[in-house]
């Protein structure tokens, strides 16, 4: 390799004034091993460049070329590849990347480190090294590079050291050798004799110095005498200081002494401080005021003022009792009594308090049980109370239990068993209340959603709910009593409402919700007007329910103080005890709504429809406002049966149309479930107008519309009286016109369908029927396109013996613009018979037959211009006669 970078130096880089400092034989990654050299360079001009050249052998081996040369400055990213394992693989990241294959090893680290040095020492711009050892990276002394003056020169690494050690001659130097040979002409042209000067006068200038040396031995005398009397007076410095060094040692004695005595005068003071500070830490913090004692012990817990004073004492107690004490307070007496008589002021006020708040549940409870009977106010009706279908607020209860919410916090943080016993006794109360409250108000639901528009049933359901009244007063008395020990039960229930539900609905229609009769149940004004009560009577009733269960769990919040959850366990603690007091005080909530549900079912199956679209909205608002609520959660159970009861609704009507059966003395028509369907999809597009669970929809009309669809022909299949084609022509007419004035995008693949059957029916239809009004020369013309259909041809036709002239001009006249006319006027009674009124395709048909016809007619005549060319035989009518035919025979009609 040596002799290469002499080679190379040689040849390629002295000539143009560069220097080689490192060399690696590559080839390129991937490709067929051709080898050639990296050489890093710089220039011996200054300013220096330094590059990198790529030199390769020429084709016939004799000599090296120079092939591309890279500006170092332009390199952006040397990567070795791999740093802890010998690979010969790296890249040079120029303009572009080029990956190289070095023969070894140690000449990439050799190549690499160079790289790096003349990185580190030229350029501002430093190139990034990936995957490179730290011990290849060295730093290169910042020295300027030296100029080389010959080819023999070495390319080693040892070049950039000698780069280190020359230095270039400042401007003086200059000056003074340009003198020195200006004296002697002969220094350039005898170098010997220039050089022998020059050491004659070296030693000229030697001598000089030394005797220069010896002349100053007297200074030298004089200058060591000057110093012996320096040390004398260093000597006599040094007693007077050990004197005055055992003089200052008596004083620090004495010093020390007093030190100690002040030091033990501190010691006494800290802790005098520290007595005084613990004195005053325990007066400060355990010292409760006679006021707070008498609050505690006697305070008015009924009156504003006297709950506040209770609160600030109990809070003041709280303090005392919660300080930390420091180590050896709990053995003091004095701070054992504080401890008594605070754990005796706390037991005393906890008793005082929860005894208080039961007779205030108590009284809060009988006067809202009171407040929430209809009989209460001596001037209120049934009527009126019927009419509002509301649950009483309990907004006053609340605001005033909340003046006790601080108190009850107290109560928790420090006698947790009567917190807890509080909790259960608002919750038994409270429960009681609802229950009954609920009770009544689902019943008079009840009586509004199974009555009708009839006074009669109003008035019978009047009678009931009155009969109820004077129950609840009595049963009242006993549930007080119960609050204060003794065993009561609520009293009321709903068998005898649903059974009047059951009796007022049996006057209606035996099967309100089938697709089948539903034609006549949407024309009923009066199917109207309940559907739209019932829908407002289940918003009401949801509206009603969800205001009170969020006003009573932000009390229950509030009141017991649940609403501080610093940690993720607290935040699961809390939700689970507000969700177990609200599912112990609401427990007959999902009971009743189920049981509203299942009436409302039972009255009409359809109803399931507004109630999905309502629920689902209040379960969706409830979820937004907390997911994990009672409310959302309750309301949720409930959708789940309302979805159910929607999903048997929906299967209800496929069965039936799947038991449907038609009239065989009787045309068919529309049938009633496809006019049902169309019924069914008005009503729910109505109702779920931008609803939540418009998806729900979407599968059921599908499910319908399948049905319908098999069911159609399924009849039409059945139908003896009226033509099959005729039955699947009319009813996906129908099925199609109610598509396109619906528009349900769902929908938007069965329209196409349904658009499809109709029209394929209607050309079979008027097909078919067509080849009876000229059954003959149908037949005729049938029998000629056989014979070209087997090979014969055309103009031959007329030589086959049934299909000669004599026999087309024999059909021919049998059939004169006369009979032609009355065997189509035969054929629109026959259509007219077949076809319904109310779908009124009777026009459409005969205008289609008339196309047909006309087309069948252009068709003969050219079967005989092409088969009996030259006869001159044509048929007894023209086009003109059969547009007058058709058009005088749908006027006469």
């Amino acid at each position: 390799m040596t002799a290469i970078k002499h080679a190379l130096q040689r040849d390629i880089f002295t000539p143009n004034d560069e220097r080689l400092l490192s060399i690696v034989n590559v080839c390129k990654a991937g490709k067929k091993k051709k080898n050639c050299f990296l050489c890093a360079t710089v220039t011996t001009e200054r300013p220096v460049q330094v590059r990198v050249v790529k030199v390769k052998k020429s084709d016939k081996g004799d000599f090296y070329k120079r092939q591309m040369a890279w500006e170092l400055r332009d390199l952006a990213e040397v990567d070795a590849k791999d740093a802890s394992k010998e690979n010969p693989e790296f890249d040079l990241h120029f303009e572009k990347v080029y990956r190289w294959v070095a023969s070894s090893t140690a000449e990439k680290n050799s190549f690499i480190s160079c790289i790096w040095k003349l990185n580190q020492r030229y350029l501002r711009k430093k190139v990034e090294f990936v995957n490179v050892s730290s011990q290849l990276l060295e730093e290169l002394p910042k020295a300027e590079e030296s100029v080389p003056s010959g080819e023999s020169q070495s390319v080693a690494g040892g070049d950039e050291d000698a780069l280190d050690d020359y230095q270039e001659l400042n401007a003086r130097e200059e000056q003074d050798i340009e003198g020195m040979m200006e004296v002697c002409e002969y220094a350039i042209s005898n170098a010997e004799a220039f050089a022998e000067k020059l050491s004659r006068e070296l030693q000229v200038l030697d001598g000089a110095n030394i005797q220069s040396i010896m002349a100053s031995e007297k200074q030298v005398n004089i200058l060591m005498q000057l110093l012996d009397e320096a040390l004398s007076e260093v000597d006599t410095i040094e007693g007077k200081l050990s004197s005055y060094e055992e003089m200052l040692q008596s004083v620090k004695e004495q010093m020390d002494q007093i030190s100690q005595s002040n030091r033990l005068i501190q010691i006494s003071n800290t802790n005098n401080g520290k007595l005084l500070d613990e004195i005053q830490f325990l007066v400060n913090y355990m010292d409760l005021s006679k006021g707070h004692i008498r609050a505690l012990q006697d305070g008015d817990l009924s009156s504003p003022k006297g709950i506040e004073a209770c609160i600030n004492a109990s809070e003041a107690l709280l303090q005392c009792m919660d300080v930390a004490l420091r180590p050896g307070h709990e053995k003091l007496m004095a701070v054992k009594q504080q401890q008594h008589l605070f754990t005796e002021l706390r037991d005393t006020f906890a008793r005082r308090l929860t005894n208080h708040l039961n007779n205030v549940f108590v009284h809060q409870f009988y006067r809202s049980s009171c407040m929430s009977l209809p009989g209460h106010d001596q001037s209120s009706t049934l009527s009126q109370h019927t009419a509002e279908l509301t649950l009483p607020k309990h907004s006053p209860l609340h605001r005033d239990l909340l003046r006790y919410a601080k108190l009850m916090e107290w109560l928790k943080n420090t006698q947790r068993e009567k917190y807890d016993g509080l909790s259960r006794t608002y919750v038994d109360y409270m429960t009681r209340l609802y229950e009954r409250e609920i009770k009544d108000f689902f019943e008079v639901a009840k009586i509004k959603m199974a009555g009708t528009t009839k006074e009669g049933k109003g008035n019978k359901f009047g009678k009931t709910l009155v009969s109820t009244l004077p129950r609840k007063e009595s049963a009242l008395k006993q549930e007080t009593e119960s609050l204060h020990g003794s065993s009561g039960k609520l009293t009321g229930s709903t068998s005898s409402l649903n059974k009047l539900a059951v009796q007022g609905s049996s006057s209606r229609r035996s099967q309100s919700s089938s697709l089948l009769d539903m034609g006549n149940m949407s024309a009923s004004d009066l199917d109207v007007a309940d559907r739209t009560k019932f829908d407002k009577i289940f918003e009401q009733v949801l509206s009603e329910l969800e205001p009170l269960c969020l006003a009573e769990q932000d009390f229950i919040s509030k009141f017991f103080k649940l609403q501080q959850h610093p940690t993720l366990a607290q935040v699961n603690s809390v939700k689970d005890m507000v969700r177990l007091m609200m599912n112990k005080i609401f427990q007959s909530i999902e009971t009743e709504l189920n049981s509203l549900i299942a009436l409302g079912d039972k009255i009409d199956s359809f109803h399931s429809l507004y109630m999905l679209v309502k629920m689902s909205h209040h379960v969706w608002t409830a979820q937004n406002v907390d997911p994990t609520s009672y409310l959302s959660t309750t309301l949720g159970n409930v959708l789940v049966t309302v979805k159910r009861n929607f999903d048997k609704c929906i299967s209800g009507q496929i069965r039936q149309m799947e038991e449907v059966k038609i009239s065989k003395k009787s045309k068919v028509g529309i049938l009633p479930f496809v006019t049902g369907f169309e019924e069914f999809a008005e009503l729910a597009e109505t109702i779920f107008r931008n609803a939540e669970r418009r998806g729900d929809l979407d599968k059921a009309y599908v499910k319908l519309i399948r049905a319908v669809f098999m069911n159609v022909e399924k009849v039409a299949n059945e139908s003896q009286k009226t033509p099959r084609d005729v039955v699947m022509m009319e009813n996906f007419h129908h099925i199609f016109s109610t598509q396109s004035r619906l528009k349900i995008s769902c929908l938007e693949t069965e329209r196409r369908e349904a658009k499809h059957k109709y029209t394929d029916h209607l050309q079979s239809y008027v097909i078919n029927s067509l080849g009876q009004p000229l059954e003959k020369l149908n037949h005729f013309f049938e029998g000629v396109e056989a014979r070209v259909a087997q090979g014969v041809r055309e103009e031959e036709v007329s030589y086959q013996l049934a299909f000669n002239k004599q026999e087309l001009r024999k059909v021919i006249k049998e059939y004169p613009g006369k009979e032609v006319k009355k065997g189509l006027d035969n054929l629109y009674k026959k259509v007219d018979k077949h076809l319904c009124e109310e779908e009124s395709l009777l026009q459409v048909v005969w205008h289609s037959m008339q196309d047909e016809f006309i087309r069948q007619y252009k068709h003969f005549e050219g079967l005989i211009g092409r088969c009996y060319p030259g006869s001159g035989i044509t048929m007894e009518f023209t086009i003109g006669d059969m547009l007058e035919y058709f058009s005088s025979i749908a006027q006469s009609h």
